[in-house]
């Protein structure tokens, strides 16, 4: 009988439920001192668990983070303009409920997208759907997508996700196209999602960096009226990771 009540639970797709009946099963020691309605509520909490692991991996795979970032590995060491503080907040994700954008600037290697993606990690944990691009690599897809008609249904896709990393703003000049695509993406997102943006740029160069006055006032009035901003300062990070590995290796 319990071989077919685990056969029905997997084909029900209850799998956290089936693992946890196959447990006690195995182990009736440890539950038979258990009522009926504890043990209901054991399945019933394993098969949560199931699910929400599965989510969050579902979520993670499909935010493509460039890095592969945890909260716990942030360093605060450095000076470099980081508080810990003002991480320790932005990790709980109540921005990401108000719908309220991140500013993240700073110069090359000062670990402006490993704290994204950390942020991008811990949202996805806590089932908030997250996407990494690179801002020229999000252009090239958009132009594809227009010339294969499913131009709409990106624009759609975009402006569901609860969080969206868009990395190298302002590395590379905007194409009218471009400035375009990205009034439609931040007036879609504007006060329903979060945005991050990661700029080597100070945010005061951003509309030079847009290149069209007109459209850059109405990106960035939705951008940052309602945006925490960092602004990491100091030395490259990959530079002093490295010089420490290279003196652990000294000995």
């Amino acid at each position: 009988m319990i071989n077919h009540t685990l056969m029905q639970l997997r084909q029900l797709k209850l799998n956290g439920m089936a693992s946890a009946l196959a447990m006690q099963t195995e182990q009736p020691g440890n539950y038979d001192g258990l009522s009926f309605d504890e043990r209901i509520q054991l399945l019933a909490d394993s098969e949560q668990h199931e699910r929400e692991q599965r989510k969050q991996q579902r979520l993670l795979k499909a935010a493509k983070l460039k890095i592969n970032a945890h909260a716990r590995d942030i360093d605060y060491s450095q000076p470099r303009g980081l508080k810990q503080a003002m991480m320790a907040s932005l990790l709980q994700c109540d921005w990401i409920n108000k719908h309220q954008n991140l500013l993240l600037t700073g110069p090359c290697g000062s670990g402006k997208t490993y704290l994204a993606c950390a942020l991008g990690h811990t949202a996805c944990t806590k089932g908030y759907s997250a996407k990494y691009y690179r801002l020229s690599r999000l252009m090239l897809e958009l132009t594809q997508a227009k010339a294969d008609g499913t131009y709409s249904k990106a624009l759609q896709q975009l402006a569901r996700m609860d969080m969206l990393i868009l990395d190298d703003w302002g590395l590379e000049p905007l194409k009218a196209a471009h400035r375009n695509d990205l009034m439609e993406i931040m007036d879609d997102r504007n006060g329903s999602s979060s945005t991050v943006i990661i700029s080597q740029l100070p945010t005061d160069q951003w509309y030079q960096s847009i290149g069209d006055n007109t459209l850059a006032d109405a990106i960035l009035d939705r951008l940052m009226h309602n945006a925490h901003r960092i602004n990491l300062k100091g030395e490259s990070m990959r530079k002093i990771q490295s010089e420490l590995t290279e003196r652990e290796h000294l000995g």
